[in-house]
């Protein structure tokens, strides 16, 4: 397991990033004989969990790793600038100091702060000079069902107010109607309208209705120039599930393979624990590679999950387990 690479002064490396997808002419013979062998990859989603086994030290790297790929978010009606305050002081230092002392992890991060429009600007401020950004989802979230020229308007003012990611949210009609064409020329504009800052494609998945649509609605994306794939807004009934992670993962090699951009993947929802984290860091490094463990190609989108590695660390330390409340994210 590669842990984040601290310097002598104590502070993460910058991550390496890749080339952005510049996207590619949609191609439909290509979408339309994307298939899920929904039985076969329900099998080996159940074996995921037993299959690796980390301890000790070893463990507590990979935890270290896992909040270094989190996306600290806070998504809530009652959000305040107090609170968004609060988060990045977590996000800026996500774990007690004299744990990560113990584990030679000082300086470690999370990989963003991730909240509404409206809370941009105080996240901008209070994250300023520590290199994490900040993402702002975006489209009408979570339904994305707001008149079109909004949601693109939106895109433009979240930018322009200091986000550097967008989570952008499909029209999730487009993938049940097969009408692909619309979701790319949708993808595609929105991809335009964030300019410089990177775009994250939530699918819903959990609205799609199939594994098959879940794979041509990865490809329909990454094709209009997608960052980033991402499964669900939080907010589904489903979320982030190992099914249909392997599905978009190997929709992102498969993409890969034939024109050599690597595009991120953000599970979201569903991961609360800090085994869960493990199984799914596991998952990308034997399906994708070591490259895709880093922050610029991995993302987990689940607060909560935090405090449950701090609690592991603390653990690992000190040989003893603290509540969950003294774990708070704000």
């Amino acid at each position: 397991m590669q842990t984040p690479t601290i310097t002598a002064e104590g502070h993460q490396l910058p991550t390496a990033l890749e080339p952005r997808n510049p996207g590619m002419a949609l191609d439909l013979d290509w979408v339309r004989t994307a298939q899920a062998n929904t039985s076969a990859i329900e099998r080996r989603a159940k074996t995921l969990p037993g299959r690796r086994s980390v301890k000790k030290d070893y463990q507590a790297a990979w935890l270290c790793k896992a909040i270094s790929l989190i996306d600290l978010t806070t998504l809530s009606g009652d959000d305040s600038e107090g609170r968004v305050e609060r988060l990045c002081a977590k996000a800026k230092q996500p774990v007690r100091a004299d744990i990560l002392e113990a584990l030679d992890m000082t300086g470690l991060t999370t990989g963003a702060v991730c909240v509404y429009h409206d809370m941009i600007e105080t996240a901008v401020s209070s994250l300023k000079g520590s290199g994490i950004p900040v993402a702002a989802v975006s489209t009408g979230f979570p339904a994305g069902l707001s008149p079109y020229h909004l949601r693109i308007a939106e895109i433009g003012e979240s930018v322009k107010a200091g986000a550097e990611e967008i989570d952008i949210v499909i029209t999730r009609r487009h993938v049940l109607q097969g009408n692909w064409q619309a979701l790319y020329d949708e993808m595609k504009e929105m991809r335009e309208a964030c300019g410089d800052a990177h775009v994250k494609a939530i699918l819903a998945t959990g609205e799609l209705g199939t594994l098959r649509n879940v794979a041509r609605a990865s490809l329909v994306c990454m094709m209009a120039g997608a960052d980033f794939i991402k499964t669900s807004t939080g907010k589904e009934s489903v979320n982030a599930t190992l099914p249909v992670s392997l599905v978009m993962i190997r929709a992102i090699r498969d993409y890969y393979d034939r024109t050599g951009f690597r595009v991120g993947y953000k599970p979201a929802g569903g991961i609360s624990k800090a085994k869960d984290s493990l199984v799914y860091l596991s998952l990308i490094k034997d399906e994708l590679g070591d490259r895709w463990l880093q922050p610029d190609l991995f993302r987990f989108g689940a607060s909560s999950l935090l405090g449950d590695i701090e609690r592991q660390l603390e653990h690992h330390v000190t040989g003893q387990y603290s509540a969950s409340y003294r774990h708070a994210m704000a």
